[in-house]
């Protein structure tokens, strides 16, 4: 006959230790009938089921039925008793189309019982000479290892790693780098705005930040110079998915604040870190631009990893640098004196630089990616490649 869980009227030690004992000998008595793979599942659902094994059974009859006295001790008889009986279980699984070792072979129980306590200790028979079961090992993904090669080659040079929260106010976000209200570089951001945040003062209204260039006004707050420190994270701006856009990204952000620091530093400092990720035959160029937080402001050009600079490969032109040899990367700049009347610092006795780079832009030159979806599709595929 089947074993059916007991209503148990005695909640003493005596009586958890019989009923326990007869529970697993129940257990010990039903699985010698497992003689395939089907019945050992049939087996296992009977007594481990989520919705109606016996484990789940004695939960509900032994343990929340107990009395608020004996809850504690009961609790613990159940816990012993559901660690034997799983042990028990996954002793007599085995594989597919082979008869149960422990049935076949020496016949040795699956539960030994210690003359001391009427719960048993589970054992498990172990054969050596089977292969172990190798843990498949991660990877990082794409994304996140090649911040962490960007962020290890400023940390080589000294800079701290400082981060930021997601959820920016409109003060750090734009005020605090030169964007006052109105400013027509802040509706090139394409930023996601948190909703009901109309009621609350401009600088105090909550987005989500599309740089990681408010961690450089936190990081100023809190240090005086000399800063030197590297910001990297996930920026948010409302661009429509493509091959070559996300509404989610990454970023790298750098600055450098200290007594006579020019531009010369900063292009020195951008060559060798271009060098250090993309080899030292790499060249770099600056050329004008525009960014509200730095003056003078500029682009960083490296030459073409894929044609060598010559603009032509394959013997046609190279579709990667669309023939010109030079390849667009990231943008920097000296810190405007604006802004460091934000943070308190003196810009009569202090400068700096600033740079920031798109981290999916330089893994898509590194790794030959052609659509930057694929970073964020989960395909286990595509991201096996990188292992």
């Amino acid at each position: 006959m089947a074993y059916t869980v007991p209503k148990l009227k005695d909640w003493s030690a005596k009586a958890l230790d019989k009923a326990g004992a007869k529970l697993l000998a129940a257990l010990e008595q039903e699985s010698t009938a497992v003689k395939n793979k089907a019945d050992w599942k049939t087996f296992r659902d009977r007594w481990i089921g989520r919705k109606n094994g016996v484990l789940t059974q004695i939960n509900d009859l032994w343990l929340k039925a107990a009395p608020k006295d004996a809850k504690r001790d009961v609790g613990q008889r159940v816990n012993e008793i559901k660690q034997q009986v799983t042990a028990g279980v996954e002793a007599t699984a085995f594989p597919e189309g082979q008869v149960n070792p422990r049935i076949a072979g020496e016949g040795r129980s699956v539960l030994s019982r210690p003359a001391s306590r009427g719960v048993g200790t589970v054992t498990a028979a172990l054969d050596i000479s089977l292969p172990g079961n190798r843990r498949a090992l991660g990877a990082e993904h794409p994304i996140i290892k090649t911040m962490n090669e960007i962020v290890s080659v400023f940390r080589n040079l000294g800079y701290s790693v400082e981060e930021g929260p997601e959820i920016e106010t409109d003060y750090y976000n734009f005020e605090a780098l030169n964007f006052p209200p109105n400013h027509p570089a802040r509706d090139t951001q394409d930023t996601l705005f948190i909703a009901n945040q109309e009621s609350k003062p401009l600088r105090d209204r909550l987005l989500l930040r599309t740089h990681t260039s408010p961690v450089q006004i936190r990081s100023m707050e809190k240090m005086k110079p000399p800063v030197r420190v590297v910001c990297p994270g996930k920026v948010h701006r409302n661009d429509a998915p493509d091959a070559t856009h996300s509404p989610i990204f990454h970023q790298v952000e750098g600055l450098a604040v200290d007594t006579n620091i020019t531009f010369c530093d900063l292009k020195g400092t951008l060559d060798h870190a271009m060098k250090a990720l993309f080899g030292s035959s790499v060249k770099t160029r600056f050329y004008p631009s525009y960014f509200p937080f730095t003056e003078p402001s500029a682009d960083v050009q490296i030459s073409c990893i894929f044609c060598g600079g010559t603009g032509y490969r394959d013997g046609g032109r190279c579709p990667n640098c669309k023939a010109s040899g030079w390849i667009e990367l990231l943008g920097c700049g000296m810190v405007d004196p604006n802004v460091y009347r934000f943070v308190d610092y003196d810009a009569r006795k202090v400068s700096g630089f600033a740079f920031g780079m798109g981290v999916e832009r330089i893994a898509i030159l590194k790794y030959g990616v052609d659509d930057i979806q694929l970073f964020f599709n989960g395909d286990a595929r595509f991201l096996e490649q990188f292992g």
